[in-house]
């Protein structure tokens, strides 16, 4: 299990916000806000070794914030947020590893094959990262896209994963009903994914503690990777970031 850190920007700062409260025309619930550069972050995983982690832009105003993390680990970070067909090319130059994408192939609540085969187009297979981050709906997980607030028509199933799974390297998914607050995961998402993705799943969305590692680890079966974000010291949490690194580097 690798450990695959973040870097959240939000009006063109290092944030940890509750993710289920982004939305347009308000402030979003804030857990911290960071006096550091996002190049710092940037510099403190590639110095950890933790290739795979993410850029997220969270609405206008984080190009340059972006771009600067991009440029203090070119090809060690993966950058989503406005991701489209038209802009992802620019940001595999600008130092993306890879894109990672949702909101852009949904249309009118419906996956946008032809926008997805055009995206797919532009940065091959290798390169893309889906977004599948989630809600729970009348029983079942539906891909959340527009900021997490509007629910799409796709359910997070193995057909779904499976039909996805043909056009991207991984995906990424945040268990958006628990991500931020630092309650605990969403298990049965995670044995979800655990025990239908063809590919390699990141998950992200709970993860306070050493214990949840370890249950996300054995839950998962080893097949999935973690991203913790609020609950750690360097964003303002009581899990310390190198006991993190640490125990993901030993398992």
């Amino acid at each position: 299990m690798k450990f695959r850190p973040c870097i959240d920007l939000h009006n063109g700062q290092v944030k940890q916000i509750v993710g289920g409260t982004l939305s347009e025309g308000r402030e979003p619930d804030t857990n911290f806000v960071s006096d550091r550069s996002p190049a710092w972050f940037a510099e403190l995983y590639k110095s950890d070794g933790l290739s795979g982690g993410h850029v997220i832009k969270l609405g206008a105003g984080n190009d340059a914030a972006a771009r600067e993390a991009l440029a203090a680990w070119p090809g060690g970070l993966q950058l989503g947020g406005g991701i489209t067909a038209e802009n992802a090319g620019q940001w595999l130059a600008a130092g993306a590893a890879q894109v990672i994408v949702t909101s852009y192939i949904f249309n009118n609540g419906q996956i946008d094959e032809a926008r997805l085969e055009k995206l797919v187009a532009e940065t091959g297979r290798e390169r893309l990262v889906l977004d599948l981050s989630c809600r729970k709906k009348d029983g079942r997980y539906h891909v959340v896209a527009d900021r997490w607030q509007t629910f799409t028509r796709t359910v997070v199933n193995a057909q779904s994963l499976e039909q996805l799974s043909t056009y991207c390297a991984e995906f990424l998914i945040h268990g958006v009903d628990v991500e931020g607050k630092q309650q605990g995961m969403d298990e049965e998402l995670i044995r979800l994914l655990a025990g239908h993705s063809p590919i390699p799943c990141v998950y992200a969305g709970g993860i306070r503690s050493l214990e949840d590692l370890e249950l996300l680890h054995q839950t998962g079966g080893g097949r999935m990777d973690a991203t913790v974000g609020s609950a750690l010291d360097i964003f303002g949490g009581p899990l310390p970031y190198k006991e993190v690194v640490d125990y993901c580097r030993n398992n």
